[in-house]
């Protein structure tokens, strides 16, 4: 599969894509390139991240809401909307904008930058598009007891919890994970495409594997629920905070919004840096995760959206089906569309 950018009647760009769909058994039903491409989940592990919430108890200790959990998942746009949630979700934990250890960035929205810009808005840490992730994690430094200051460095144990999150799903030991610092500050994670598929597959069929356990009682020798019921809890819980607020995962006019406002209860999408998009298919009960090789993003916008397609998800918002190619007086020139599918 790749991304081809075509200028006129000529092929200009290749974008190669390394996809890999896979079952909540963990098999690969489709694949293009090598789904076992090792890269940088970047902002689509997120809402590996903000499982520990749930799961440490965080959530019920603070009456997290799910635009809570949502934003800590989220790659917002910087809407003024989402902001006030933002800060709302910091005052909620006794937190405040200070705490954030992520810097401050141009919105990721083109038309909330450009009026920002207009107005003079003065851009801080809570405008950073991982705001709300940085959020959840000082919430569940607090909850723990843990120091909230550098909570973003690799040795805290926020970070350390992170990454047994990251392991406990993808099932890659948490030793074989290559670990280094994500662009808002905290800790990114390096694994199979294969294996962060798998973690998606989990979300999709989190609510299955939720209700079966509680069929069967299972219950360990304290009587308490099992792994399996505690896991896929905590995995519904952040699939139901994203599902009932595409809004906050990204915002108007992007990607991951518009594929889950165009499939409502139908699949979660989630963008992550250099060219990386992850997604859960509920119905199907599949996880995907793609990369795009140079790391275009562009590219893996219109490639999950073809994906997704193939798999079953039609029709796809018109946006992301190919991308107009302009000149500097608006003309259009070319465009950027897929070519091949899975195998």
């Amino acid at each position: 599969m790749e991304v081809e950018l075509h200028r006129g009647t000529v092929l200009e760009s290749r974008h190669r894509v390394h996809v890999a769909v896979v079952d909540a058994g963990g098999l690969l039903v489709a694949q293009a390139g090598e789904p076992e491409y090792r890269t940088f989940w970047r902002s689509a592990a997120k809402p590996f991240q903000a499982v520990p919430l749930v799961e440490d108890g965080a959530v019920d200790h603070f009456t997290l809401t799910r635009q809570d959990l949502a934003l800590a998942c989220a790659s917002h746009s910087s809407e003024p909307a989402q902001v006030t949630l933002v800060r709302e979700f910091l005052q909620r934990i006794g937190c405040s904008e200070r705490e954030l250890m992520c810097g401050p960035h141009r919105p990721l929205s083109d038309a909330v930058a450009k009026d920002y810009e207009t107005r003079g808005v003065r851009l801080t840490a809570v405008y950073s598009n991982c705001s709300g992730k940085h959020t959840g994690m000082l919430a569940l430094a607090k909850h723990h007891g843990w120091p909230t200051e550098f909570y973003a460095r690799i040795e805290h144990p926020v970070q350390r919890r992170c990454l047994k999150s990251i392991s406990d799903y993808t099932d890659v030991p948490a030793n074989d994970i290559g670990v280094a610092v994500d662009g808002c500050g905290v800790a990114t994670f390096a694994l199979p495409l294969r294996n962060m598929a798998l973690a998606y597959a989990r979300l999709a069929n989190a609510k299955f594997a939720m209700r079966n356990a509680e069929l069967n009682g299972e219950l360990d020798e304290a009587n308490e629920p099992s792994d399996t019921f505690r896991i896929s809890h905590s995995a519904f819980r952040i699939v139901e905070g994203i599902l009932h607020h595409p809004e906050l995962i990204a915002g108007e006019g992007r990607p991951c919004t518009e594929m889950m406002r165009a499939h409502p209860g139908r699949v979660v999408a989630k963008v992550g840096a250099e060219g990386v998009y992850s997604a859960a298919l509920l119905r199907e009960g599949l996880g995907v995760t793609l990369k795009v090789e140079d790391g275009h993003s562009v590219a893996s916008a219109l490639a999950i959206a073809a994906v997704l397609a193939e798999l079953g998800l039609k029709p796809q918002p018109a946006s992301l089906l190919k991308k107009p190619i302009t000149n500097s007086r608006g003309e259009t020139v070319g465009e950027m569309r897929v070519n091949g599918g899975l195998t």
